[in-house]
């Protein structure tokens, strides 16, 4: 079924579809694309944002580093995010927490020390998908680098949680999970993690965060997003559901919130995930990291031969793209 295939490219679908509304409000959407949202890519090759770019970075940093463990993993990330930071490509709007972050990396301090430890931006978690796709991983490799990728530029800790369920996300989808039982492992995954601090993977963090104790500091971060995974709960279960997304589930900013929109347009029609990154795109939020993470799930858990044929060559970094799902499928 080519579910490394079907996760990375709809991660690239639906970050090319919300490219184009990103800082739109929902009744301009509404007004240019009708309320199921845009359907069709555009542009020859279809445009990507810096969401795509830097899940590259992360899936090709895995590939190079060799081995699994942070001592070899945390240099290629951080050669990897330097080369997307030093790009000509970089002109897609990339946050700017990651721009400072990279700026810091490049002097060769430990990162601890150049991350952004107030930020939780989405920037932590829409790049994270390569996490959940790699087969060979254990529960604490998964966990541990998940956290790390995130943790080198967003160094708050519901920055870190939020990045581990996102892979979670996929990885359990990708392995037959039914996407009805997926929020209550989410869920469930928050209580069981709630004061886990993996000090192999994170160092001193929770120190350079000004928190009084590792527990303390991962803690709030388990419980933020426990709390945004319980508004996708709500949501779900309403009768009244707005066709913005953003306004159940929030707009998609944050990584907490980037991870409960994108779960909830996901949840709405899993087995169409054409509507499903057409959701994502069709919000007044970050609608392309909102896309990009439904697309992501969806396609993980369908694989590549529920997406439009077509489109596989249409997309910008296709073979890129090709080349981590070769790798992982």
């Amino acid at each position: 079924m080519r579910k490394a295939a079907g996760s990375l490219f709809g991660l690239a679908y639906g970050d090319a579809l919300g490219k184009p509304t990103e800082f739109e409000d929902y009744a301009t959407i509404v007004a240019r694309y009708g309320p199921g949202g845009p359907r069709e890519l555009t542009g020859d090759p279809a445009l990507v944002t810096d969401d795509t770019q830097m899940a590259l970075a992360v899936g090709e940093a895995i590939l190079a580093a060799g081995e699994i463990g942070p001592r070899a993993l945390e240099p290629a990330l951080r050669r990897a995010f330097l080369a997307w930071a030093a790009s000509p490509d970089n002109n897609r709007a990339p946050g700017m927490t990651c721009l400072l972050a990279c700026e810091a990396l490049a002097d060769g301090r430990p990162w601890q020390q150049a991350t952004e430890t107030g930020s939780k931006g989405c920037g932590a978690n829409m790049r994270v998908t390569p996490v959940g796709l790699v087969p060979e991983l254990g529960d604490e490799e998964r966990a541990g680098l998940a956290q790390l990728q995130a943790a080198l530029t967003h160094g708050h800790p519901t920055g870190l949680a939020a990045s581990e369920l996102t892979a979670y996300a996929v990885w359990w989808l990708r392995g037959g999970l039914p996407p009805a039982d997926l929020l209550a492992a989410l869920r469930d995954r928050c209580d069981e993690q709630r004061t886990v601090y993996r000090e192999e993977w994170l160092g001193d963090l929770w120190r350079q965060a000004g928190a009084r104790s590792p527990e303390q500091f991962i803690a709030r971060g388990w419980a933020e997003t426990a709390a945004a995974l319980d508004h996708v709960a709500g949501a779900l279960a309403g009768a009244d559901r707005p066709g913005d997304p953003c306004l159940a589930t929030g707009e998609g900013w944050i990584a907490e919130e980037a991870l409960a929109t994108a779960l909830y347009c996901y949840l709405l029609s899993p087995e169409d995930p054409v509507a499903v990154i057409a959701r994502g795109a069709a919000s007044s939020g970050d609608s392309d990291s909102i896309a990009c993470l439904a697309g992501a799930f969806a396609g993980a858990a369908l694989g590549m031969a529920a997406w439009p044929p077509a489109w596989a060559g249409r997309i910008e970094y296709a073979g890129r793209l090709s080349r981590l799902a070769r790798a992982w499928d």
